[in-house]
């Protein structure tokens, strides 16, 4: 069984974390599904992006089985090489999903830790279900968070938050993670929800919600205000007129739905 699963419907992707038995804990043949998964969504005629988990947990973090074989190699040779870009594999488990042009919404349940939680970081935005539980995990094993947590985490929460989490490795609810800007929203069924928030995106313009995140990655990255201002001048001059903004604007004043044909 594969221990990642892609479903395409009606533009929407569906990524399943396929390892209910290990609470989806990830080794190197699941950070390589993970990553595969991803890459896979770049090039494909998507509009939005459900990322979740199997089981009781989204996923648990790494697999301590595995580890414990990991950390008896080099660990120079292991985590230095940059293997996909500016990224060794296990950073690009959370980072691919930045680099998927479309919005990726991570749907949480049960365990968040760790691994776990620095893939749900790679998502647009996170929708958790009341259980939820999230955790920087890696004190607990004497290491640091290096899957890109540190890349994505300052994005989101104060630095006393990171450092808190960091130094205990203590989980936190879905409540006080949602006050900490760990995560998006709580939803009774965090599928469902995903689910509608997917279906509400597919239904905007594909060129224009692209654009938005291509332009969103900018402003996040520390670039200048006049690279900004720019970005935002270039991405609107690529929609202006276009087939997409014109439907839109054809539907707003029929009053109905834009219906759009293909990917963007």
């Amino acid at each position: 069984m594969s221990r990642v699963s892609v479903d395409i419907q009606d533009h929407i992707a569906r990524v399943t974390l396929s390892r209910p038995d290990k609470m989806n804990a990830v080794d190197p043949q699941m950070a390589e599904a993970i990553v595969d998964a991803g890459r896979s969504l770049i090039e494909a005629d998507i509009r939005a992006v459900i990322l979740s988990g199997a089981g009781k947990s989204f996923c648990a973090g790494l697999d301590v089985m595995s580890f414990a074989k990991f950390a008896a190699g080099d660990p120079e040779a292991l985590v230095m090489p940059r293997t996909h870009g500016n990224t060794n594999l296990f950073q690009e488990v959370a980072m691919v999903w930045r680099r998927v042009p479309v919005p990726v919404i991570a749907a949480l349940h049960g365990a968040v830790y760790g691994a776990g939680f620095q893939l749900a970081l790679g998502a647009d935005f996170r929708v958790a279900d009341p259980d939820t539980k999230l955790a920087i995990m890696e004190m607990k094993w004497g290491l640091i968070p290096d899957m890109g947590g540190m890349v994505l985490l300052p994005r989101l929460a104060r630095s006393d938050v990171i450092r808190q989490l960091t130094y205990t490795a203590n989980p936190v609810g879905a409540a006080q993670a949602l006050e900490w800007g760990l995560i998006t929203e709580i939803a009774a069924d965090a599928n469902m929800k995903a689910i509608e928030l997917a279906t509400e995106i597919a239904g905007k313009s594909p060129s224009a919600i692209r654009a938005a995140k291509r332009l969103i990655a900018v402003a996040e990255s520390g670039a200048d205000e006049d690279a900004v201002l720019l970005a935002e001048s270039r991405e609107q001059t690529d929609l202006i007129g276009k087939p997409h903004q014109m439907e839109v604007i054809a539907a707003n004043m029929a009053n109905r739905k834009p219906v759009f044909k293909g990917g963007a």
